[in-house]
Order: C-alpha cells, then structure tokens, then sequence
C-alpha cells in the first residue's frame, strides 16, 4: 500500500524536526498571536492534504521549544524516546478507544503487560492496580478520590451520598509539597493541607508527621508524601513514616511524578526504601521514563478499592470480572496511551532502564561541578537525583542570569525560588542529554554569568 502524500509528508517534517535537536535554539522564536494570525483563517475550500501539513509545519515549528534537545532542562520535561515516538504513531494509526477489555483487546492487552512492569520494576506490591491518565495532576487526583472514598467508607459513610454531611478528612503533607497534588485535592473536595516541618533537603519530618496525628488519633487522614522533591531531587523518608500513619486510620498517598523511578535503580533505591509501603502511588512517563504526552500513570494497593472509585456503569457497557481500563481513571473514551510505555520498556529492558535513571543522575551531578564552580555560584542542594539548585551572590543577580541563559536560547534552564533565595533550577530529565550537551551548557552558563558582570 503506497501511504497518504499527508503521512509521507509528516513523516519527512517530523524526522526534520528531530534532526534539528541537535542545535536547535531551545526557545521559541515566534509568539503565539503571530502563529495564529497564518493558521487563523478557514479557507471557503478544501486544501490538500499535503500542503495543510507543510503549512501547519511552517506556521508552528517558530513557536516550538526545544524540549527533546539535550540541552532542555525546565519544568521537569522529558525528550521522548525514539521507540516511543514510533509506538505512538501506531497508537495514532490505530485508532483504538482504549477503555473496554472486548472491544480493544489488542492495546489493552499491552497496557496491562506494561502496567505488571511497572509494578515490577519500582517494587511496588504486585497485586497493586495501573491506571493510564493524562499526567501526573491526574494521577494524583485518582489516587486522592480512592483514598478520599475509602477513608469515608471505613468511618461509616458512603461516598455515593456526596460529601456533604459525612465525617471531615484531614490532609497532612509536608511544607514543600508540589502544587500537583494540591490542586488534585481542590478537584476532589477535600481542603488544602496541613503543611508539616521539612528538613533541608525537603523531606518530611517523622516527628512532625507523629505530632499532628497524635493530635486527632481518631480523626481520618490523608497522607500527602513525595518521591522527589521539586527543589532537591530527594524523597520522604518512607519507612519511617508510613508506619506512623499506619497507626491512624489514614491513606497514604505518593507524589512522585519523576522521583518514583529511583526505586528502579539499585544505585539511588536507598532513597525510596519503604515506598512501597503505602496506599497509592502517582508517577509521569513522559518525565523520566521519556515517553510521548500524555501518558501519567496512577497505581493503586488496593485494586478493588481502585476500581469501586473510578468505575461507573450503564447497561450498554460491557460487565467483566476484571476491571475495564475506564474503571480505573477519569476518562471513558482515551488513546491507548500505554502503548509507547511498553515500547519503551521492551526496548530498554531492566538494565537499560536502570542505565536510563542512572545517566540521568550522572549528568545532574556533572552540571552541578561544571556550573557550581562558576564565579559566584553555589548549588544549594545536596544532588542525590535530577534537581540542581544554583544561586548567585543576591537574588537580583540570579534572576539576572536566568534571563541571560533564556534571552541566548543555548539552553533553558528555569528561575525558581527555594529556602527564601532565588535560584537557577535546573531538571536533568532527557535520555538524550550527553556529555557534550553539558558541557555546552555550563558554556552557556557561563556566558551569561560574564554578561551580567559587565552590566
């Protein structure tokens, strides 16, 4: 079968794009009202395919970022790896609405042996439940609505009646929690939390955690911990405190959108030791595990809890011993978005996924010696993952210097404030990111720090 001129020409300016990464200027150079001014007018006729293609190429490639360049290092955004990229045309082609078990059972069946490798791989408990949503926000907010249900079922309530007239839930987190979860409990009903003392690098302290639950023994609880501190890299101390709360009716609940994958590796597992001791788990493939948007993935002890919260039904949807994927997320029409994370495990294996987290913590701690022995600067943190925190001699020169690196386009790392300072954040979180794009990019620094000096 000769392919549609439209997939041919894709093809071609998709593996252009990808061909440029290597010293593509990582900042847009094109606003957005200008890109909608050429793609805003609807033609009175049909365009041919090909050309809509190139003229959509045309129009939205200034407004890029270079995300999948090596030398991206904001907001915790992964490249996305070769393998996964292709998986995902598949899923494109496809065409599949992942949501029944008979209806698609060619994806589903991939889902499920990628979610059993997860489970594996982070050593998780293997009867544990996998949702496939769109990012980490909703991998936490399915995570908050099953606890949520279940702390309410086991104080006497049913959920299904609402919240309104059942027993108060307590939120308890630590005072650097990531604003993910925060906002997934908004969506869920449930009131900001109490913020309770962290240590320098982040970690929730136990005594705080024994303290605020002593305080109401008896009163339920959620339990907001983190695997990977946005600031610091680093993750609650679990085995500490999961047994605490284990003493009070609470659901603990992780955060861990790219930190999780330090329980994949026996060089930085030290890190998560007791994870897999609570209730539920949040993570992000598109961050460390580089695999395409949108792709989070939400896993669940409890699996019967997990379906009971998520699952709805109608008399024209299939009834099935085993939870449908729809059962286990918000949505009921989706991508099999799973798809790409099997590719991309199947393509790396255990090993290459340990090397994979591995390199990924060796090029933080190489931009952190590289950038730290600048003039001025101090790394802040101590670098036990992918976060590096760099400040400068005040704050103003800080900002100053982030605007430099963001202002040449070599490279972007994010402002940020930490522990009252403004600082340089840096998220090492691309499987392409070499040694060479470190070094380019403390060059960057670099330049950007002598560029202040003379202003």
């Amino acid at each position: 079968m000769t392919l549609p001129p439209a997939f041919t020409r894709a093809s071609e300016r998709a593996a252009a794009w990808l061909g440029s990464l290597e010293s593509v200027q990582v900042t847009p150079s094109s606003a957005h009202d200008a890109i909608e001014e050429t793609l805003g007018a609807l033609p009175d006729g049909p365009t041919d395919d090909a050309e809509v293609i190139d003229l959509l190429a045309d129009a939205v490639e200034p407004g890029l970022a270079g995300m999948g360049a090596g030398r991206w290092f904001g907001f915790v955004i992964g490249g996305a790896h070769p393998v996964s990229i292709a998986a995902d045309w598949l899923v494109s082609a496809w065409d599949q609405n992942a949501g029944m078990l008979p209806t698609t059972p060619g994806v589903v069946a991939a889902e499920r042996v990628a979610a059993r490798w997860i489970v594996d791989l982070l050593g998780l408990p293997s009867e544990s439940s996998v949702g496939f949503v769109t990012g980490g926000t909703t991998a936490n907010l399915v995570g908050i609505l099953v606890g949520r249900d279940e702390l309410l079922r086991r104080s006497g309530w049913d959920p299904d009646k609402g919240l309104a007239g059942g027993p108060s839930i307590r939120v308890l987190a630590g005072a650097e929690v990531h604003i993910s979860p925060l906002q997934a409990l908004r969506y869920a009903g449930l009131p900001q939390p109490e913020l309770l003392d962290v240590d320098a690098q982040g970690r929730m302290l136990p005594a705080g955690l024994e303290a605020a639950l002593s305080a109401e023994p008896d009163r339920p609880a959620l339990v907001l911990l983190q695997a990977g501190d946005i600031h610091s890299g680093d993750s609650d101390p679990f085995a500490e405190l999961v047994p605490i709360a284990r003493r009070h009716p609470t659901w603990v609940h992780v955060d861990g959108a790219f930190g999780l994958w330090q329980a994949a590796s026996p060089a930085l597992s030290h890190l998560t030791t007791g994870l897999e001791l609570a209730d539920s788990w949040a993570t992000d493939a598109h961050k460390t595990l580089n695999v395409p948007y949108d792709c989070g993935m939400v896993i669940v002890r409890d699996a019967t809890a997990h379906r009971r919260a998520m699952s709805m039904h109608a008399p024209y949807l299939f009834a099935e011993e085993e939870a449908h994927p729809y059962e286990l997320v918000p949505e009921m029409s989706r991508r099999a978005r799973g798809v790409p994370v099997w590719a991309t495990l199947r393509a790396l294996g255990r090993s290459g996924v340990v090397d994979l987290v591995d390199r990924l913590h060796l090029r933080a701690l190489q931009l952190a010696d590289g950038i730290g022995s600048l003039p001025g600067a101090r790394v802040l943190n101590d670098v036990v993952f992918t976060q590096v925190c760099v400040a400068f001699e005040d704050d103003a020169r800080t900002r100053a210097i982030v605007e430099e690196i963001l202002a040449e386009g070599e490279v972007w790392m994010s402002g940020s404030e930490w522990h009252g300072r403004a600082v340089l954040r840096i998220s090492v979180s691309n499987w392409a990111t070499s040694e060479d794009d470190v070094a380019r990019s403390v060059a960057a620094v670099a330049r950007a720090v002598r560029l202040v000096g003379r202003s």
